[in-house]
């Protein structure tokens, strides 16, 4: 009796991953289909800061650098900020001065070390030096379309509004291990996402695109605040909603520039984003079990009371991972490259699944070469200790 019990319940588990797919696609339908309905103010153009933390190059550095030069807006200026002269962007950026003389653009060098991430040093000290209200922060590798301002800017227009962010696709080199880590933001990232955002009020930032007014930004404390935590971007998100702000997920994603890397470079990649969620949501981290579609529906099949049952399971599997992949990332966020590469899907779930389940034994997160402990959602650093 209990071993049939346990079996029952094993085969029930694999319609969990179903019900996901099915969540998710309703939710990109309603959530990309409000394109048509966003208001269109072009007379809405407050003046923007775009701040950008460098560290070192990313692949196609200079195209990434120049989308937000050649944005289709009134007035915004640039700021990029490196630790150091010797960074190898630094050459970049001065390129991007050069060749775009028309455009307010500043290079800053160094920032105070308040506290342990280096990414958030940089942008204390470029929100206090920008000239504008409205802050945009983007990370290095992202590339934009030349209405980006337009669109990020507009939800402000509602002074509920305290902050807007964005999704993001993939632009690889082709190479597998690159792809993989694309069609999952497309599909598996942007999948949770907007599940979240059907069900309850944004209360997160995703780090491809954070815009903030200074005034919401100093209520919480401002980046200061937050430069020894893990997920800087779920932080200030998560503080601008508990201010009573609304965090404004908008339907036009960016552009990542993925590197050309190894399976184990994107293994470890994926593994820091699976305990930046662990640390900072156990229970959601825990909830990705609802996610593992390949592995559940395996286990329903292995579990399931006859044969037809087990064909079914492993067929509505497959069949909505398909539909949700191509609603969510191709239909939805246009993804070009996970168009040409559906037929991946599967070894995405299954690298997807072994990472999930690795991410939770590690103690330490290795970011940038040094190894830090996670107390308290805290980065602590980890001394290297002599023999």
């Amino acid at each position: 009796m209990a071993v049939g019990a346990v079996r029952y319940a094993l085969f029930a588990l694999g319609f969990g991953p179903l019900a996901y797919y099915l969540v998710s696609i309703f939710a990109a339908g309603r959530f990309f289909g409000r394109r048509g309905d966003l208001p269109e103010s072009p007379s809405f153009t407050p003046p923007v800061s775009i701040v950008k933390p460098i560290y070192g190059l990313d692949r196609e550095t200079y195209e990434n650098y120049a989308s937000f030069c050649a944005q289709d807006y009134p007035e915004y200026e640039i700021l990029f900020c490196v630790s150091d002269e010797a960074d190898p962007a630094v050459t970049v950026i001065h390129k991007i001065i050069q060749d775009f003389p028309d455009r307010a653009i500043r290079l800053l060098i160094g920032s105070e070390p308040l506290g342990v991430s280096d990414k958030v040093n940089k942008l204390c000290r470029m929100a206090r030096e920008a000239k504008h209200e409205t802050l945009i922060v983007s990370d290095s590798d992202v590339r934009v379309d030349v209405d980006y301002l337009r669109e990020v800017v507009a939800p402000f227009q509602d002074a509920r509004v305290g902050g807007v962010t964005c999704l993001y696709r993939g632009l690889t080199d082709n190479s597998l291990a690159a792809d993989l880590e694309a069609i999952g933001n497309s599909t598996d990232f942007a999948a949770g996402v907007l599940s979240a955002w059907l069900f309850s009020e944004v209360n997160f930032m995703l780090g491809a695109t954070m815009a903030v007014r200074k005034t919401v930004l100093a209520e919480i404390g401002g980046f200061e605040s937050m430069v020894d935590y893990f997920s800087d971007d779920y932080e200030l998100g998560n503080r601008i909603a508990t201010k009573g702000h609304r965090v404004a997920l908008i339907p036009h994603p960016v552009a990542i520039v993925y590197p050309r890397q190894t399976m184990r470079d994107a293994f470890h990649h994926q593994l820091r984003w699976n305990l930046s969620i662990r640390f900072s949501r156990p229970a959601g981290h825990l909830g990705l079990i609802f996610t593992q579609g390949l592995p559940l529906a395996i286990l329903a099949a292995i579990c399931a009371p006859s044969i037809g049952w087990a064909v079914g399971v492993l067929a509505a599997y497959i069949i909505l991972r398909r539909i949700s992949a191509w609603k969510i990332g191709v239909a939805g966020m246009k993804d070009a490259n996970l168009r040409n590469k559906m037929e991946l899907l599967l070894l995405r779930d299954a690298f997807a699944f072994v990472v999930w389940v690795t991410s939770f034994f590690p103690r330490q997160v290795l970011w940038r070469g040094k190894e830090f402990q996670v107390r308290d959602k805290r980065l602590v650093a980890v001394e290297n200790r002599q023999p």
